[in-house]
């Protein structure tokens, strides 16, 4: 479980983590959430905000095998009770730690995160294709004939 909380800190001075119900709320409704995390202590109104939130944000949620003052002191924090991955290679590394502890808990979360990176993946890719074939960005005025 250390290795987890290590890499949800290593996100958070990565600049890759919201922490907080609100900041959570904001980052599924402006659907950049990849993975929202719930402590196992978190209150049942916290519970229905993170069902909520995944449903709006189209985001995978996951409660963690930590109360929320272990998941606050690798943030830094007293506690924390919610926080969201916004980066995909980040959720997949943190979801992959905990399926090696508990692969019956964690293992269908880690499958559909690769699914979705493998997704993305395809995407970045298709829309690299369209540039190198000049369908992508105009050049800049400078550089644009005249």
């Amino acid at each position: 479980m250390d290795n987890a909380l290590s890499m949800i800190g290593m996100a958070l001075r990565a600049g890759r983590l919201e922490v907080g119900d609100e900041a959570c709320g904001e980052a599924c409704r402006e659907k950049r959430c990849r993975l929202l995390l719930l402590s196992s202590d978190a209150g049942e109104s916290a519970r229905r905000r993170a069902i909520r939130f995944s449903g709006e944000g189209q985001c995978l949620l996951i409660e963690l095998p930590c109360s929320g003052e272990e998941l606050g002191a690798a943030l830094g924090r007293k506690s924390c009770a919610m926080a969201a991955v916004t980066d995909l290679g980040l959720a997949q590394a943190v979801v992959q730690k905990l399926a090696r502890l508990s692969p019956e808990k964690y293992g269908e979360t880690a499958r559909r995160l690769q699914i979705k990176a493998e997704r993305a993946a395809r995407r970045r890719e298709k829309t690299a294709a369209a540039r190198r074939q000049g369908g992508g960005k105009r050049p800049s005025i400078k550089n644009r004939k005249k």
